[in-house]
């Protein structure tokens, strides 16, 4: 066996049929099946490579210290080990030779027809309360990442999608089948800034694409056209702000004449942001106005519970937006957006501290600038922000530059 970082990984046949793998495979035992992996050969790093994990986090689920429950990252998984058909099946997934996907496993085939029927039992007694149960759920992990931070809160994400998405996968009635994609395209979301924030970009793209999916099939525009907008956030991540900026513009063209107004002062101040982050100053200040103008009355609306969005947040907005191009009315708007925070929007405080700071800083005075910093990044270390820490690292070199020290 070849033992090269890129060569593709080749467990004998056997051991696919094996009980015991039979076994990690029913229970998706991802830690189980690196150890086969490792016993025929492969090293860590070769697992990390071709299954797109990276060593490190092989070697944390092979301790004991990690868990894999994206139904994405579980494909990525399969597909690295090159998983045959049957026993993709066994794990839950599709098998690729869909010419011939069955073969001639009659206990496998027992097994998995066993299984959709308690499945579809199991959705089955899922009725409205349960969806609201599941909502109510969903909207304190909301209000718990504000405070926290999606690292405190990842291992109840994980069991929250996964309920969700198993009572999705086996609905049967088609008006509590649509509630469960419009909650899972919610989740999907939240999944998907947390995953931003820790900067995990391919884990996010993914929730995006999950999001979109099932906002779609709850056939909701408004929601649909929020998680497609939030994504654009990752094109700016990966350094696409031009792009970000195309997709925002579309989406709001789009959804224009069937938008809450709230939604499209959410959309032009996304736009708003992407248009700094490429340094169009025109384009920005333009979207700003725009967002400013259709801003409505009161920080959320009952039907949409994934978009809170006020006159102090506009003012955050636009300090962030416009300290890129050294605007001298920056450090008044984010004193006003810092003034109007509630104080469970702890991220959030973090980034209009890390802007204060920035502007400050502009303005020719570090020392103001120096405690925002501090307390920015506290926020950051507090919630798990790495995005945020990332900036505020970069902030606190230039402080101190301009402090001689």
């Amino acid at each position: 066996m070849q033992n090269g970082a890129f060569d593709p990984i080749e467990l004998p046949a056997v051991v696919w049929e094996q009980e015991q793998t039979r076994r990690i495979l029913r229970e998706r035992d991802i830690a189980g099946l690196f150890g086969l992996a490792v016993k025929y050969g492969a090293s860590q790093v070769r697992i990390g490579t071709a299954t797109g994990l990276g060593q490190p986090r092989v070697n944390a689920i092979l301790r004991g210290n990690g868990t894999i429950k994206e139904l994405a990252v579980i494909e990525r998984i399969a597909a690295g080990l090159r998983l045959p058909d049957h026993a993709r099946m066994i794990l839950g997934l599709a098998p690729l030779d869909i010419a011939s996907p069955t073969g001639d496993h009659d206990d496998e085939h027992e097994e998995q027809t066993t299984e959709l029927i308690n499945r579809l039992d199991a959705a089955a007694v899922v009725d409205a309360t349960t969806v609201m149960i599941l909502r109510t759920d969903t909207n304190n992990l909301r209000l718990l990442d504000r405070r926290l931070g999606g690292p405190a809160i990842a291992d109840k994400m994980h069991a929250q999608m996964a309920q969700i998405e198993r009572a999705h996968r086996h609905a049967i009635r088609p008006g509590l089948r649509a509630q469960l994609a419009h909650l899972l395209a919610e989740t999907a979301s939240l999944a998907g800034w947390q995953a931003i924030n820790t900067l995990a970009l391919n884990d996010a793209w993914t929730h995006y694409e999950r999001a979109k999916a099932a906002a779609l099939e709850a056939d909701d525009p408004a929601l649909l056209a929020y998680v497609s907008g939030e994504q654009a956030y990752v094109l700016m991540e990966v350094g696409r702000p031009a792009e970000a900026t195309e997709l925002l513009q579309h989406i709001h063209n789009q959804h224009r004449a069937k938008a809450p107004a709230r939604l499209r002062t959410w959309l032009s101040a996304a736009e708003a942001e992407a248009a700094a982050v490429l340094g169009d100053q025109i384009t920005c200040r333009a979207a700003l106005d725009q967002a400013t103008a259709l801003l409505p009355e009161g920080d959320a609306d009952p039907d949409m519970p994934y978009l809170s969005i006020n006159a102090h947040h506009m003012a955050r907005w636009r300090g962030n937006c416009l300290v890129r191009f050294g605007d001298p009315d920056t450090a008044e708007d984010l004193r006003s957006a810092l003034a109007g925070m509630d104080g469970t929007y702890n991220r959030a405080e973090s980034g209009v501290r890390c802007d204060l700071a920035h502007a400050l800083l502009a303005a020719g005075d570090p020392e103001a600038a120096q405690p925002h910093i501090q307390r920015a990044q506290q926020l950051a270390i507090m919630t798990g922000s790495r995005r945020q820490r990332r900036r505020i690292d970069d902030l606190s070199k230039a402080v101190n530059h301009a402090l001689g020290r």
